[in-house]
């Protein structure tokens, strides 16, 4: 049965009406850190947290635009948690042993913004509150990370930060059984009965329970109210109960009485599981007229009801307006870590240098090591040496065993298809609820969410996460990739099965329109790989990319080496190369990628058997191509006047390269079920379509 604490009862604004207002101490009290720690003993909570409702309704009716309605119902949970147990330090938001706080809700960034500004970090001052939503600002609509430095991650899709904070904690988790006593901090998270509509959370929060990551915690504002209205229009799951089943401690709360919310917390931090409380607020909480309706959620209050609900509040200021005690109060919240801070960097500088050193560059510093370019270049000489008929998927497997023996902070795994993905290299260990030691975490069949979790882990630090599907199942992780690339976040997606090629299995799983979608979306690098040396320089490319996400779209069937001289440089740096030279001038280039680049190769055989010049441009990477200036992209293009592109999927984006009149060898329908040689040959994938596809643009020679 779900769990009262004792203390909880209904809400009402009259049980928090603000006290009459305290007379601000002498600025030379307020300066020093003894009588800042006593002044925050001598406010009110209820004032510390009027605090946030006030600057949210400011800010919203400043800029006529926003959600004011999550930031005041859920002032009083958010103000006990960074004031009784939030660990950081506001001089330093990158303190790797911080705790993290992850505002799912989004919409409800005002909230988080106040707290940031409140409790001192210099990156968020009044003037950035006032430029809330405003071009430029560091106070956008929802909050990202890459906007704001002090935001651990991007939120505003419902369900992504509940989904991303299992990553979170799971890293926090493996780092300490690595590190030991320097990693030991919690991950909180404000989520919304959005986040907990939302698919993607039900895979978040079963991995989570599995894992029994017990310094997760998650803080639902159970405001029963959503965009149309009461949520009892579309939901009547018993949260939780469902979290219970997940394997959750899970529990009900006044979330506007501090000292329920407080018992809560403390509950939670001496669970053996991750906690979920479901703190029952009022949405809106003040507002004379729309607390507790959906009028609160996502719109100004206008003048009149704002000033009805600070009359409520008991709250005699003006717009962006804060006592100086209530401030003082918040600034002493946001210094009492140094003290913790000052003890960790103690315990850090006292570590073995050679541990203290891999945490430094993995963690504080987030570089890759030297290694790895040594590492690939010797791969790729025994490649070379030793050439291998095998699917790039393979290749991958291949180029992982080397790149695991360099690179300590690889975190692979796979949802559910580990034989497939070739994602488990011979000595990879699972992460398992009782061992965190382990470098292959086995994700479940929930795309999303380990998309999701990929982002938490990217972007606590200290490791690289890859983790593998198949190529059409990145419909499902879509959104968890989207912001991936919106923030920045350098994970890798390693998508297999990625063209008919899968054969049997039919169009269900035959993407077609995959590459072209995912080439799509800004900041998202995609390369398909023709055979394994150019599998071992994609991997390269991947995981020095630490500005955002990538795709190494690979084949299930067998590939010919396409790469069979030594190259020390990495030949797919630029997104494309030519792989084989025009017999004089070229009348004729072949772009291909993946397992096409072999069809290429064949077609220039017949081209040449006709006596027509032609040349063979292997593009691993269409985006990455077409990010080259204007000069590199030219001179790899070339100025053969006949351009065909032959790729086993559609031709949207690739008339940037081979222009409108162009030929194609590809897809333009959804694929079948037979074998793959089959296949090829049913839609005319082939070398004699490509050179045929190059003749006829000739005037058919």
């Amino acid at each position: 049965m779900p769990n009262w604490l004792p203390g909880s009862r209904p809400p009402s604004v009259h049980d928090h009406a603000t006290p009459a207002r305290h007379a601000p101490l002498p600025a030379k009290c307020r300066q020093q850190h003894d009588f800042r720690r006593l002044h925050m003993a001598q406010v009110d909570h209820s004032r510390m947290a009027n605090a946030i409702r006030a600057l949210a309704m400011d800010a919203v009716e400043k800029a006529k635009s926003g959600h004011p309605g999550l930031p005041m119902g859920a002032a009083d949970v958010a103000t006990v948690l960074f004031t009784d147990f939030l660990k950081f330090d506001a001089a330093d938001a990158h303190w790797p042993d911080r705790d993290r706080f992850i505002l799912s809700a989004g919409h409800g960034s005002m909230l988080l913004y106040a707290l940031l500004y409140l409790t001192g970090n210099s990156e968020l001052t009044l003037d950035q509150i006032k430029a809330f939503r405003q071009l430029d600002s560091r106070t956008p609509g929802h909050p990202e990370n890459c906007i704001t430095d002090s935001v651990e991650t991007t939120t505003g899709p419902l369900g992504q930060g509940v989904a991303s904070s299992v990553g979170t904690a799971l890293a926090e988790r493996l780092l300490a059984a690595e590190f030991g006593e320097i990693v030991d901090h919690y991950t909180y998270v404000l989520c919304s009965d959005g986040d907990l509509m939302e698919g993607v959370s039900h895979e978040a929060i079963a991995l989570a329970g599995h894992l029994k990551l017990s310094k997760l915690i998650f803080l639902y504002d159970d405001n029963g109210i959503s965009i149309d209205g009461p949520l009892t229009l579309t939901d009547n799951v018993d949260q939780v109960a469902r979290f219970q089943a997940h394997g959750w401690n899970s529990m009900r709360i006044d979330g506007h009485d501090h000292k329920a919310i407080a018992e809560a917390i403390k509950a939670a931090k001496a669970s053996d599981r991750p906690t979920m409380i479901a703190c029952k607020t009022t949405i809106g909480f003040g507002a004379p007229t729309r607390a507790g309706t959906s009028k609160a959620h996502g719109e100004p209050l206008g003048a009149e009801e704002l000033a009805g609900a600070k009359k409520a509040l008991g709250w005699d200021y003006g717009p962006f307006e804060i006592p100086d005690d209530v401030l003082q109060a918040w600034r002493a919240v946001g210094s009492k870590g140094a003290k913790a801070h000052g003890a960790w960097q103690a315990k850090f500088d006292k570590m073995d240098k050679e541990l203290r050193s891999e945490f430094q560059r993995r963690v504080i510093d987030r570089k890759r090591p030297a290694a790895l370019d040594g590492a690939i270049r010797k791969l790729k000489d025994r490649l070379v040496a030793e050439p291998q008929t095998i699917a790039t998927r393979k290749a991958s497997e291949l180029a992982l065993e080397a790149i695991v023996e360099v690179v300590p902070e690889m975190l692979l795994g796979s949802a559910d298809l580990t034989p497939s993905n070739n994602t488990r290299t011979k000595h990879a260990k699972d992460v398992t609820p009782d061992d965190f030691s382990g470098r292959y975490i086995h994700y479940g069949i929930r795309e999303m969410g380990m998309a999701a979790a990929m982002n938490g882990i990217a972007m606590h630090g200290g490791f690289a996460p890859a983790g593998g599907t198949f190529m059409c199942f990145a419909d499902y992780a879509r959104p968890s990739m989207r912001i991936a690339a919106l923030s920045h976040v350098p994970v890798v997606y390693i998508m297999t099965h990625d063209s008919i090629g899968l054969g049997e299995d039919g169009p269900t799983h035959q993407p077609v329109e995959h590459l072209a979608s995912l080439r799509a979306m800004p900041n998202m690098r995609v390369f398909r790989p023709a055979d394994p040396v150019e599998t071992a320089e994609c991997w390269q490319l991947a995981l020095e990319n630490t500005k955002g996400p990538t795709v190494l779209a690979l084949s299930r069937q067998n590939l010919t080496p396409v790469r069979t001289s030594k190259s020390d440089d990495n030949r797919c740096a630029r997104g494309a190369y030519e792989l084989i030279a025009a017999d004089g001038k070229a009348s004729v280039t072949i772009f291909a990628t993946g397992s096409e680049v072999e069809i290429a190769v064949a077609a220039h055989k017949l081209l040449a058997d006709k006596g027509i010049s032609a040349r063979v441009v292997s593009v691993p990477s269409l985006d990455l191509l077409l990010q080259q200036d204007d000069a590199t992209r030219k001179a790899i293009i070339g100025d053969a006047p006949v351009k065909v592109a032959v790729e086993a999927a559609v031709r949207f984006g690739w008339d940037a390269v081979i222009g409108p009149d162009g030929g194609f060898v590809g897809m333009s329908s959804f694929g079948a079920s037979a074998p793959a040689k089959d296949l090829y040959k049913h839609f005319g994938i082939t070398a004699e379509a490509v050179a045929e596809a190059a003749s006829s643009r000739l005037g058919g020679k």
